[in-house]
């Protein structure tokens, strides 16, 4: 309890920042000389001639550092400095990770022009470890919240899973499911591209990603037109860490612990306009886990029958991803990429189940089963682009080409024996051995062009076609000692399931500006769907096909306060489920609980409203938010009694309208030079609604979550982290919330080339318990899972390599349309 109280208090940040912002002044608030002068000019990035938003412009005495006067850039890279004194002066322009430049001025008390001023990226010797500067941790920007997870030590050695929790407005629950701002329905993606690797089961793909790779996670909550479909929630783009530098640098890092261990390295070099960037990983993970379920069935005849299942697991896990990037740039103006990468994922559960049923004599049951199941997962993508953009004169001009193909094999399998006992022992009375291979293969092509209008005005449009195949065969073979002497296929359990679906997408975005205080953008998405599905034993098939009108809309108000944005949006958006909601396979391990797909699903169609407030200041940054959305034929999980088999069957579909209502405030804070501070504060109320099962439920909930960290000098880092969500609700079910935290340390080795960090994470428990309950008109289910979640870890890195030299962007397919995955358990906190 103390410990809760703890991190109540913590919540209170981001009040204490709202008054910082207010007492405080920004660092554009300098003592100005009045005049008339007024003076305006542009910044850019001196490799790519792209706009550096929020670079900090100062006008400096000829001699002397107090700043007369003041500005930030715009997301244009343009600024205006007011009511300026005439004479000669010095005009510095800085961001972080460009070397600051100085520049001579003379002002006449009339309006001036610096022109276009630009500035190159600090050169980075990692032999010495050189480095002007240092991002903060989280940064707001106005379509974006950026938390920059290599600036966070605790992240050593952890996996994709451990960062997710300490982002702002993402929450997980204890089986690694996630949720953005009240909604599973979030769209995941690895560079701003959908992944091969993320396909499947979301939560156990993010714990096959290392921390060490990651740069960082951006949250977009309210996407423009030009991403698919954009997934009701939002869409969370994982950054991998990548150089485009001249020279060559790597990495490699090694760390062990209870939970995960693992090796991996980078190696990149780029000479002249020729770059290639490398990645290597290997790791194994180990998350055991025990479960129950205790089921009240509720029988036409007046009685009841009462289920009883209890289930531990030790989950084990092992694998490798690997990444290879060729870059070739014969000119500023043109850019080719092509890429591939892979990965294997292995998992061994072994389990032990214990089953009782009573209430029906013909299906009473008492037994007990040795599960062994093995799951393996192969993935790749093949990526290939071409941008072109047109110089200084034309700085925001640009087309690029680009296509991708991904591959996601997965193979299910579980062999089982069952006792006629309440423990492993005795003889074997029955016998079941199962598998499921599933394919999905994805092929993308893609063009977008911008072009500006003016100084202030671009249109943005694009096309894309994505094509999808996907396929489940799945075999069930079964022995029954009794009457049986070899296994025997079950016909009915057994089929092979095939999926087309072809999406064509145009879009269009204008931005423009009213006035210098105003920015709008206007866009629509016009996307046509075609599916068709069948299954090989069977002869109906079914198809359907659909066009949807996304349209997208935002206005953006720069108020008097230097750095202060409101920001109000609007957009609609469609999610079309995965192979996870579709696989029909049923999985019968635990025979009285099953759950699998259904391919029949429709997508979702999203509406949703924000209204987003941003401010900035020496030492405070604070992204107040308040939204709506509400999610029309939304695809829920829902349960049903079979009573002929006395179980319990899970499934998906379009049944409900869900609306969200939610609030959220994140803030940060550096009370010293050498201390940060962050908060994030959510609250949101779910309301879901469904006249096919004539059922609502809602609830209300909160989450909040403390980040720490502490410059001690001579190389060392402390930080702490922790956090706090109250659960969640579906459609029938309400599950439980939970705490989390964490400490590390951090060393910096060998000239700064290397640093050793220790953490320990969930330390004064060696578990927590998660609770549901599922309630229907046929039975009361009450769920609990507890994960074993203590760990502690030790990580080496060591960087290697010379860079010297400019970067540029460069474009990348997005599929954002798709519901993703998850691990089908709860989906809270």
């Amino acid at each position: 309890m103390k410990q809760f109280s703890t991190l109540v208090l913590l919540a209170l940040l981001p009040v204490a920042v709202i008054q910082g912002q207010t007492s405080s002044p920004s660092p554009t608030a300098v003592q100005t000389s009045k005049g008339t002068g007024r003076l305006t000019g542009r910044v850019l990035d001196a490799a790519t001639q792209k706009p550096i938003e929020y670079a900090t412009v100062a006008l400096l005495p000829d001699a002397g550092t107090t700043p007369l006067a003041g500005a930030t850039c715009d997301e244009q890279g343009r600024f205006e400095l007011k009511d300026l004194p005439t004479g000669s002066f010095r005009l510095q322009i800085s961001f972080v990770g460009y070397a600051t430049r100085l520049e001579p001025i003379s002002l006449t008390g009339s309006a001036a022009d610096a022109g276009t001023l630009t500035l190159t990226a600090s050169a980075q010797n990692l032999a010495g470890v050189t480095v002007t500067g240092a991002k903060p941790m989280v940064e707001t920007k106005p379509d974006r919240l950026v938390y920059n997870a290599e600036q966070d030590p605790s992240n050593t050695g952890g996996t994709a899973s451990d960062i997710l929790r300490k982002t702002p407005l993402v929450n997980l629950d204890g089986e690694g499911n996630v949720q953005l701002r009240g909604t599973s329905n979030v769209r995941i993606l690895i560079n701003n591209k959908p992944s091969a690797l993320l396909s499947g089961n979301l939560a156990d793909a993010l714990k096959q990603i290392p921390a060490d790779q990651i740069k960082a996670i951006e949250v977009i909550t309210a996407p423009s037109a030009k991403y698919d479909a954009e997934g009701s929630g939002g869409v969370i783009n994982i950054v991998l860490k990548k150089n485009s530098l001249q020279g060559m640098s790597g990495n490699v890092g090694i760390n062990g612990g209870n939970r995960n261990q693992g090796l991996n390295g980078a190696l990149n070099a780029k000479r002249g306009v020729v770059g290639i960037n490398t990645k290597l990983s290997a790791f194994r993970s180990l998350y055991p886990f025990k479960s129950s379920t205790d089921r009240t069935s509720y029988l036409p005849d007046g009685t009841t029958g009462q289920l009883t299942e209890r289930t531990t697991s030790r989950n084990q896990g092992n694998g490798g991803y690997g990444q290879v990037e060729l870059t070739y740039d014969p000119s500023p103006q043109h850019s080719f990429t092509l890429s591939g990468n892979s990965n294997l994922y292995r998992n061994n559960a072994p389990q032990k189940l214990f089953n009782q049923y009573l209430g029906q004599s013909a299906l009473d049951t008492l037994y007990s089963r040795d599960i062994n199941r093995r799951d393996v997962n192969r993935n790749y993508d093949l990526n290939a682009g071409y941008t072109r953009t047109f110089g200084e004169k034309q700085p925001r001009r640009e087309w690029s080409v680009l296509a991708q193909h991904t591959s996601n094999r997965s193979r299910e399998q579980y062999r089982l024996d069952q006792f006629p006992t309440a423990e492993l022992r005795g003889p074997v009375e029955y016998q079941e051995a199962s598998r499921n291979v599933a394919r999905n293969l994805e092929t993308t092509f893609q063009t977008d062009y911008t072009h500006p209008f003016g100084e202030k005005n671009t249109l943005e449009m694009g096309a894309k076609h994505i094509r999808r195949r996907v396929s489940s065969d799945y075999t069930v073979d079964t022995l029954l000692a009794s009457q049986q002497t070899a296994f025997v296929r079950s016909d009915l359990r057994s089929n092979r399931f095939n999926y087309q679906q072809n999406v064509l997408a145009a879009y269009g975005t204008y931005n423009f500006a009213l006035g210098k205080k105003h920015a709008i953008s206007l866009g629509t998405r016009l996307e046509r769907t075609a599916i068709k599905g069948e299954f090989q034993s069977e002869t109906g098939r079914f198809q359907n096909d659909y066009l949807n009108v996304l349209p997208n809309l935002s206005a953006t108000r720069t108020l008097k306060k230097e750095g202060q944005t409101l920001r109000l949006s609007y957009s609609r958006r469609i999610q079309r489920p995965q192979i996870f909601y579709l696989n029909p396979y049923v999985n019968q391990v635990t025979p009285n609980s099953v759950n699998f797909g259904n391919p029949k699903l429709r997508p979702e169609i999203a509406d949703l409203v924000e209204l987003t407030y941003g401010t900035f200041g020496e030492k405070t940054s604070l992204n107040a938010s308040g939204f709506m959305r509400r999610t029309g034929n939304s695809i829920e999980r829902f349960s049903q009694y079979n009573e002929a088999l006395a179980r319990n069957e899970t499934t998906y579909g379009n049944l409900a309208t869900a609306t969200i209502y939610g609030v959220n405030l994140y803030g940060s804070w550096k009370p010293v030079k050498d201390w940060d501070l962050s908060s994030n504060l959510s609250g949101d109320f779910t309301s879901i609604r469904s006249s096919i099962l004539n059922r609502p439920n809602r609830r209300a909930s909160v989450y909040m979550n403390v980040n720490s960290s502490y410059k001690l000098g001579k190389g060392y880092t402390l930080q702490g982290y922790g956090g706090f969500w109250t659960g969640g609700v579906e459609l029938q079910t309400r599950y439980s919330g939970g705490l989390y935290y964490g400490l590390s340390a951090k060393k910096l080795l060998l000239a700064e080339k290397a640093d050793f960090t220790v953490g320990i994470n969930n330390f004064l428990a060696p578990g927590r318990e998660f609770r549901s309950t599922t309630i229907t008109p046929d039975f009361i289910n009450q769920g609990s899972f507890y994960s074993y979640q203590r760990s502690i870890r030790a990580s080496f890195n060591y960087r290697f390599g010379k860079l010297d030299g400019g970067q540029r962007q460069r474009r990348t397919i997005r599929n954002d349309d798709s519901k993703g995955g998850s691990s089908g358990g709860q989906q809270g906190g």
